[in-house]
């Protein structure tokens, strides 16, 4: 039986969590809550544990194949005879993207005969400024 821990978190925190070798998934490039003005005042708010929230990051094309990836990977690790797989989720934030990716991640691989744990480093911290580009000097 392996021991599977996911850690949730948002790189713009700077303390991500440490492990040797750990499974990572970075789940920047989905769909953002508060980077959309569509949905920006009813999700924001929310964390990714909300279903809404899930549902809007798992409509981001290359989502699911995301999550596959990561199963296979911890798959692999479990069949490998590893009896501690670390799981790093992150996004910028921490609030939604990762949260809902490793929820997600975490109930698909409650099937298998293995404890799954989950925490959410940042969930609680306030929503992040949006990163603004660098500026090059244009001399």
């Amino acid at each position: 039986m392996a021991h599977i821990r996911i850690t949730s978190y948002g790189t713009g925190h700077d303390d991500n969590p440490a492990a040797p070798d750990p499974v990572v998934v970075d789940t920047t490039a989905l769909h953002n809550p508060p980077d959309d003005p569509a949905v920006r005042a009813t999700l924001t708010q929310l964390t990714g544990r909300h279903p809404d929230v899930a549902a809007y990051v798992l409509a981001t094309p290359g989502a699911h194949n995301l999550l596959d990836t990561a199963r296979r990977d911890i798959e692999q690790r479990i069949v490998r005879g590893e009896q501690h797989i670390d799981v790093h989720v992150h996004c910028y934030g921490g609030r939604h993207r990762s949260v809902a990716i490793a929820e997600l991640l975490a109930a698909d691989l409650s099937v298998l005969d293995d404890y799954v744990h989950t925490h959410h480093r940042h969930i609680n911290h306030p929503i992040l400024p949006a990163r603004t580009p660098l500026l090059t000097d244009q001399r």
